[in-house]
């Protein structure tokens, strides 16, 4: 669980987060936001919430069979919500660095996202690895409400959340797989980067 005396959350298109949601992937790609602090991506934190995005999605970015996931994400989000509900928590398992496309052409099968949208995210800051997130996802229940603040808003990865979010408690933590499953995919995504 969260150490850190400030809880943080990843920013994630809400797309991206509905598959973490449903199982269909347990990894996250990043290489960074174009306003990151250290230009490049950290991981602040081995646990954190996951925060949803809406603005920057594109249809045409998702495999053909994810681009109507997008529709679910918008029903019922505007641009001028005050308020945002986190409903994952996720711990990495692994931090994969991905530093040439062969080895990210493995990963194909274990995402939403089309090869061309994951080679771009290769390519951006070409010095520095992609990072592969393998997460243990968990959906929080009742998820958790929080007021939007100017400073989550921009092409950031984190985002500080208010000190009133505390830790959170194991009851309240439901594992999106169950241990058996989450740990084939783990050894699916390994032999896959073996290949």
């Amino acid at each position: 669980m969260q150490n850190n005396a400030q809880p943080v959350a990843l920013k994630e298109w809400a797309v991206a987060i509905e598959a973490l949601a449903s199982g269909k992937q347990i990894l996250l790609m990043r290489k960074g936001g174009i306003v990151e602090e250290t230009r490049h991506f950290e991981l602040k934190s081995p646990s954190f919430y996951v925060y949803p995005t809406y603005e920057h999605q594109r249809r045409e970015l998702l495999k053909e069979a994810n681009q109507s996931d997008i529709d679910v994400t918008l029903a019922g989000w505007s641009k001028d919500d005050t308020t945002v509900t986190l409903r994952l928590y996720a711990e990495v398992i692994e931090d994969i660095e991905i530093h040439d496309q062969e080895t990210l052409n493995r990963l194909r099968d274990f995402h939403i996202w089309t090869d061309h949208f994951a080679e771009e995210r290769l390519k951006w800051k070409k010095k520095l690895p992609l990072h592969v997130l393998l997460l243990r996802v968990y959906k929080l229940d009742p998820g958790l409400s929080i007021e939007i603040e100017e400073e989550y808003l921009g092409c950031k990865s984190w985002v500080n959340l208010p000190t009133q979010v505390t830790s959170i408690e194991r009851s309240k933590l439901v594992p999106v797989l169950s241990d058996e499953k989450f740990q084939e995919q783990v050894e699916s995504i390994r032999r896959a980067l073996e290949a």
